[in-house]
């Protein structure tokens, strides 16, 4: 690990980023409510936050390095004036972490200006560069979307919505896009819908589209539907057109969103994302019968399935960990101790609920395995008598491709350990993993991507494990 490890060790997926664009007919506070669209998806990206306003054409962009508020004063966002908006919080999985990767990405082409917000990673982004470079293209950042604005400024010979429909035709792999383009927003989904996006609605008949629905609810809109697997949707004075640009029939979309990325109160694809956690606790208690006195959650999105988990096994649920609320994206030295008394800050035991007690922990997920060794010690020092730990996800073997930050696969504990290898590893007294069938029964059935889990993916990937 190097220093740019992140608390907990860095033991959890990490997503890309998280998208929202808002369109009206009328200048209004539409940086404002982009604002406040993208403080309720800070949880998908810390590093980076930036709006770029248009009016009615005419382009501004204001972006920063950390958080939103940190990015962001009132009177920044009043000098963003404009009738359409699209923002942008970033996690890097592709690019350094430095304020020329920060998006949205502008820029100026024969047919005017343009702003791109993308969520996901391109499979096939280093061969286009390399063409457009070859063609005369310069770019400015390390990361795979500016390929998708070059390529559009390449292609607008006619109107930007053909351009629009060309470059996604020719892109590969995962991506959420909302483009600001003339007067017109833009959103576009892969054709597997890998990477989520929603359209919603306000009061004021202003349209928004989203990352999660959670961000359309926060600026007082109605979810209206999630864009479809291989849909563009242009949204201009005339209000919603739809154009299919894929005849793609197989939809993808990505089974870590329901088990650890999205918030709780979103619905993606129709699925209560709560639901179906506290689903795969119910199912996870089925599988492996355990004697114990207390089942606690990881906050927060262990705590879902630990609900749903003590509802089916009749054992008590009870808060065992308190999160620090302030703890935020800290940054640690990669020493042993460090790691350790980082999470010490962010989780501490609820002593009360765990002295004398067998003990079930549920964590929405087990990636490296580092933290859920810790959290296992952190109990038991807590006065447990037994630690059971159970994954409301199957075991992660595989590495993501599609805008998730995943360790190498040599690091992913699964990989290389059996399920007794890796409870001896971590300390527990029983091990369980959620399996890929209940998983899938908790996702009511549907078809996901979970090549993170059997390494079958929906694209082709861009190298070989």
């Amino acid at each position: 690990m190097n220093c740019t490890e992140i608390l907990m060790a860095r033991d959890k997926m990490e997503e890309e980023c998280g998208v929202f664009g808002i369109y009206s007919k009328d200048r209004s506070e539409v940086a404002q409510i982009t604002y406040y669209g993208l403080y309720a998806l800070q949880h998908r990206g810390q590093e980076s936050a930036g709006i770029s306003v248009s009016n009615f054409g005419e382009i501004v962009t204001y972006k920063g390095m950390g958080l939103t508020a940190d990015v962001f004063t009132s009177k920044t966002l009043e000098n963003l004036v404009g009738n359409a908006a699209i923002g942008h919080v970033r996690y890097s999985t592709t690019g350094a972490s430095k304020l020329e990767n920060a998006q949205p990405l502008e820029s100026r082409y024969k047919l005017g200006q343009i702003a791109v917000a993308h969520n996901g990673n391109l499979t096939n982004a280093k061969i286009i560069r390399e063409l457009l470079e070859d063609g005369g293209s310069t770019f400015n950042t390390t990361i795979d979307s500016e390929v998708i604005i070059k390529m559009i400024a390449r292609k607008a010979n006619g109107n930007v919505e053909d351009a629009i429909r060309s470059t996604v035709g020719a892109i590969k792999g995962a991506y959420a896009l909302v483009i600001l383009a003339g007067n017109k927003l833009v959103g576009v989904r892969d054709p597997y819908g890998i990477r989520p996006l929603c359209l919603g609605i306000n009061e004021n008949g202003d349209y928004i589209l989203a990352s999660e629905s959670c961000a359309i609810d926060a600026v007082g809109g109605t979810l209206i539907r999630d864009i479809l697997p291989g849909e563009m949707v242009i949204i201009d004075e005339n209000g919603v057109k739809s154009i299919k640009y894929s005849e793609n029939n197989k939809k993808a979309p990505c089974s870590f969103e329901h088990i650890y990325f999205a918030r709780p109160d979103s619905i993606i694809d129709g699925l209560n994302v709560y639901e179906s956690r506290v689903e795969a606790g119910r199912l996870l208690a089925k599988q492996m019968k355990v004697e114990a006195d207390v089942v606690i959650g990881v906050p927060d999105s262990g705590v879902p399935a630990a609900i749903g988990f003590a509802e089916a096994s009749g054992i008590p649920y009870a808060i065992g960990l308190i999160k620090n609320k302030y703890i935020g994206r800290t940054f640690i030295k990669p020493t042993q101790a460090l790691r350790e008394q980082a999470v010490m800050v962010k989780l501490n035991p609820l002593k009360v609920n765990l002295e004398g007690k067998r003990v079930v922990i549920i964590d929405d997920s087990l990636v490296r395995g580092t933290t859920s060794k810790i959290l296992i010690e952190i109990i038991r020092k807590a006065g447990a008598k037994e630690v059971h730990f159970r994954s409301a996800s199957p075991a992660v073997k595989h590495s993501c491709y599609f805008g998730i930050d995943t360790a190498h696969r040599e690091e992913l504990i699964a990989s290389r350990l059996s399920v007794e290898e890796i409870r001896k590893e971590i300390n527990a007294d029983t091990l369980d993993y959620l399996t890929m069938e209940n998983m899938l029964k908790s996702l009511k059935g549907c078809d996901y991507c979970v090549g993170c889990f059997n390494g079958e993916y929906p694209v082709d990937t861009p190298t070989e494990e």
